[in-house]
């Protein structure tokens, strides 16, 4: 394990990228690196996105939508690949100035509404449908203050602890400690709050769980990070009861795979554009055209 020490400049200056899994496409500058105008399918909804956690929210958000019997939810689901820089596409600028995954436009407003980060999406078609929010003013803010420490946590355990255990070229022992710690700690308040409800805002399912299960619940059940076993998840029982119990959703089953471009051909669906897409557009399906 390096030891290395490092002494910062006076001045950061950008020189190369630091090497790593998704090293390429991380820059200090924002803005459109070229021209590339979105398609626009023929719903209401058009979302932009791939199915890394953050993604998979507003994907089962709409699952949901429409298995509440929703059709304005329809939605187009078009495949914005990270790797290959289409964040930084001028059409996904326009809607989102950060260039990050998801990204949502609403035509069935005049003009279009966009709206970008996870949790505003999940608001705002909560709000836009009146479900899946608390209408009292006590659960909302419960509710609330949940979607709002998921916004908070996750990149602790995305950009912190997923980089330094999973992703960084290199391992040091300081960073994974640091984050391996919050990262326990936070599956701990989960745990005590689970100990309580059912899901996390209370008794009924919400967009607080929608928010936290792609994350959370995918690392208790080992489908992030490969890390179960590292993070001694056993030790959170309240976390992996509600994490298999949000799974066995049949919206959250098919949310999961809208725009998932690994894994198992059976579980992706490269894009979303129709209902019938799940039966007959996975990659399994498509591999055999």
């Amino acid at each position: 394990m390096s030891k290395t020490s490092y002494t910062p400049p006076k001045v950061w200056k950008w020189e190369a990228p630091s090497g790593g899994a998704f090293a390429h496409i991380n820059r200090p500058v924002a803005g459109a690196t070229h021209k590339q105008a979105l398609p626009v399918g023929k719903h209401p909804l058009q979302l932009y996105s791939l199915a890394t956690p953050n993604g998979v929210k507003v994907t089962i958000m709409l699952e949901e939508l429409l298995a509440l019997g929703f059709d304005c939810a329809e939605y187009d689901a078009h495949l914005i690949r990270i790797t290959e820089g289409d964040q930084f596409g001028s059409g996904f600028v326009a809607i989102n100035p950060n260039s990050k995954i998801p990204a949502l436009v609403d035509h069935s407003v005049k003009p279009p509404q966009r709206v970008f980060e996870s949790g505003a999406i999940l608001l705002y078609l909560a709000e836009k449908f009146g479900v899946f929010l608390p209408s009292d003013p006590a659960g909302r803010t419960e509710c609330l203050s949940w979607l709002f420490w998921q916004m908070a946590s996750a990149p602790i355990l995305g950009g912190g602890f997923g980089h330094f255990y999973a992703y960084a070229p290199e391992k040091y022992e300081y960073p994974i400690n640091r984050y391996t710690m919050e990262v326990k700690r936070q599956l701990d308040v989960l745990n005590r709050r689970l100990a309580e409800s059912p899901y996390i805002a209370g008794e009924e399912y919400s967009i607080a769980d929608m928010a936290i299960w792609p994350w959370y619940g995918a690392l208790v059940r080992n489908q992030v990070y490969d890390a179960a076993e590292f993070l001694s998840v056993h030790d959170y029982p309240h976390v992996q009861r509600w994490a298999e119990r949000i799974a066995q959703r049949p919206a959250v089953q098919r949310g999961r795979m809208v725009n998932r471009t690994w894994g198992e051909p059976a579980e992706q669906l490269h894009e979303r554009h129709d209902a019938s897409d799940f039966e007959l557009k996975t990659q399994d399906k498509m591999a055999g055209d």
